[in-house]
């Protein structure tokens, strides 16, 4: 691949030396500061088509018909040296294309060119992608020749289920070094640190106040309210707590709780609307703790909107733990967690960790979410089952249970392919927001 980089002190000498070598009908491929210094990728324009091969559309000007590849979003910057305006020294490259304007009026006459516009920057857009993973791929496979050992802690993450994404950004920053063990520790390292959890019970316990567990349908939501409550009841007696339940849906669904309240002698008061609510918080405020267990509500249904705006408006600050499936998919917990988030979410708790065959995917949500992670329930009985997190063991046995789907690791002919993949999720400027290294 005929890629070229130049480097300077300033953007027009940086730009000089790039029309000398290559002429002005140069493709710049991205332009970002190094040390200091502006440092510009690029490559000539008959060698572009090798790549990606276009046909420029007769009804747009030619800048608009190039075509502008880019590399991730972070340093992407795409546009022909010689549409350059001469610009102040210290003021990046701004792009040649740019997006008209959603204020500007468009006029009936204009609306066909505007139609047509849109359709070649969707086109270019994917375009953009495709060349991106390309890209990606052949970076990767030159990696992996040179530094097998990231490979293998690269299959390491993916095999505990941590995403792609976070995978990725995490083996470009990956120290220097032969050993797969030291890489292997760094990355847990990095987890430890990004992964939030309480440092004991007295979050809860000791300071009391009101808590509603929610969540989608079967993630364990009523069992894991009688285990709280348990541990309320064992600290400062029955006379302190109260349980509500808004489940009135499910069949059995308040029964299940007023049975688990009988045995700790603790009522269950059930509620079916923000009034009802209002009042039942009103009536039990000198009660130390009340939980609240909501009714499951899939991340896809309008009622998860009515169900965070009915804790939200019922007159009391209601703390909301979301209750996390561990044995769903990343993807599934994104959903889940991008339905619930808003004012008022406290934290989560991991449910059926002792059903999961992998728990990355769980972790790697609650560390690029900064979910505060509270407890990890770990099967049915109550209240042993239910324990504070500890980050540290949870990371240890996310590499440990790898071990146990092994079958199912990456061969190293599928990695670039991964890789690949994953330049279409976050950026890399977006993944160091969500996850520090220091």
């Amino acid at each position: 691949m005929n890629v070229r980089k130049f480097t300077a002190n300033t953007s027009r000498e940086a730009l000089r030396m790039l029309r000398d070598a290559l002429g002005a009908d140069a493709v710049i491929l991205s332009n970002k500061t190094v040390n200091g210094k502006v440092e510009i990728m690029a490559m000539a324009e008959e060698s572009v088509p090798e790549y990606a091969p276009v046909e420029k559309p007769r009804s747009i000007a030619p800048e608009v018909a190039r075509l502008t590849p880019a590399f991730p979003a972070e340093s992407a910057r795409s546009f022909s040296p010689r549409s350059f305006a001469p610009e102040p020294e210290a003021e990046a490259v701004r792009p040649l294309i740019t997006r008209p304007s959603v204020a500007s009026p468009v006029s009936s006459a204009n609306a066909a060119a505007s139609s047509e516009l849109h359709d070649v920057m969707s086109e270019i857009r994917s375009m953009r992608s495709m060349l991106e993973s390309q890209l990606a791929e052949l970076s990767w496979s030159a990696t992996q020749q040179k530094q097998p050992h990231k490979a293998e802690v690269l299959r390491e993450m993916l095999a505990t289920g941590l995403s792609a994404s976070l995978s990725r950004y995490l083996i470009s920053k990956l120290p220097e070094g032969d050993s797969v063990q030291n890489g292997v520790e760094w990355v847990k390292s990095v987890l430890a640190r990004n992964l939030m959890t309480i440092d004991n019970e007295s979050e809860i316990l000791e300071k009391g106040g009101v808590y509603a567990l929610v969540g989608p349908t079967g993630v364990g939501k009523t069992t894991t309210t009688a285990k709280l409550a348990a541990r309320c009841v064992m600290r400062h007696g029955p006379s302190q707590l109260a349980l509500i339940t808004t489940d009135g849906y499910r069949i059995g669904g308040y029964e299940q709780l007023r049975i688990y309240g009988k045995i700790l002698g603790v009522m269950v008061h059930a509620v079916k609307d923000e009034s009802d609510l209002r009042i039942a918080l009103s009536e039990l405020k000198n009660k130390h703790t009340v939980l609240i267990d909501t009714v499951g509500v899939s991340q896809r249904d309008k009622m998860v909107t009515e169900q965070v705006a009915m804790l939200s408006g019922s007159g009391s600050q209601v703390k909301r733990l979301l209750c996390l499936n561990a044995t769903s998919t990343g993807e599934t917990l994104s959903e889940v967690v991008r339905a619930y988030q808003g004012g008022g979410l406290a934290g989560c708790i991991l449910t059926k960790l002792d059903e999961a065959a992998t728990i990355g995917g769980a972790l790697d949500i609650a560390i690029r979410q900064r979910l505060a992670l509270y407890y990890v329930a770990s099967g049915q009985r109550v209240p042993e089952d239910l324990h504070v997190a500890n980050k540290q063991y949870l990371i240890d046995r996310a590499f440990k249970l790898k071990r146990e789907t092994a079958a199912f690791r990456y061969l190293d002919e599928e990695l670039p392919l991964i890789m690949a993949g994953a330049v279409q999720g976050r950026s890399a400027a977006g993944m160091a927001k969500e996850v520090s290294l220091g």
